[in-house]
């Protein structure tokens, strides 16, 4: 009987140390911790965009070389008002010789891609930036080049222009350079547990920033 018992309990142990593992091989790839309570996903991606001066691009590549082919970019980006708060309208600069300003001139379908380690904060608290616990957002949608001729054309100019210095010099070569505005069709945010969960475009617009950056 005391033999059965000792079997009995072992088996326990041994069941316990296995799920123990199978925990912390999870832990390990996917959080570091869960999100906050009070940290929403619309607002995290909010906070993501914000924080952001660039923004790696994908877009539909119309090159010979490549027809149909995904092709990535770098864009200057920017989501602030004149004062520098967050509007979530994310802005950025195209140019008809660049990549993203061709192909979006025949397919007019891209995705911004957003990361916190772009301020370097993942890798400062040990975390790899392909595990959920570096948050990142996909935003895909299309381009929308502002009018030059409406009330707010300056004041979005300017406060891009508050953030890279060097658009002013843009503009003023006359590369054919065209500020733009990302009109949101779907939002993805990989954050913590979960996998991939969409935001709607009203949720992400309407979340507030005060006191999370």
């Amino acid at each position: 009987l005391i033999l059965i018992v000792m079997s009995k309990s072992i088996a326990v142990l041994a069941s316990l140390f296995v799920a123990l593992i199978s925990l912390d091989s999870c832990a390990a790839y996917s959080a570091h911790g869960r999100q906050p309570p009070n940290l929403s996903d619309a607002v995290l991606t909010r906070r993501l965009v914000h924080q952001a001066n660039w923004a790696s691009v994908g877009s539909i590549s119309t090159s010979d070389k490549i027809p149909d082919y995904p092709m990535v970019n770098i864009l200057a980006v920017d989501d602030s008002a004149l004062n520098g708060s967050s509007t979530g309208h994310i802005h950025f600069f195209l140019l008809n010789l660049d990549f993203t300003g061709r192909d979006t001139q025949q397919k007019n379908k891209v995705t911004f891609f957003f990361t916190e380690e772009q301020s370097n904060s993942c890798n400062k608290r040990g975390i790899n930036p392909m595990e959920p616990a570096c948050p990142r957002a996909m935003i895909s949608g299309s381009v929308q080049k502002l009018d030059k001729s409406s009330p707010d054309y300056n004041d979005h100019l300017q406060a891009f222009i508050n953030r890279h210095k060097n658009a002013e010099k843009w503009v003023a070569h006359g590369h054919h350079f065209e500020l733009c505005e990302l009109e949101i069709e779907n939002i993805f945010i990989v954050a913590y547990q979960g996998g991939p969960r969409v935001i709607p475009a009203e949720e992400y617009y309407n979340a507030h920033l005060e006191n999370t950056i």
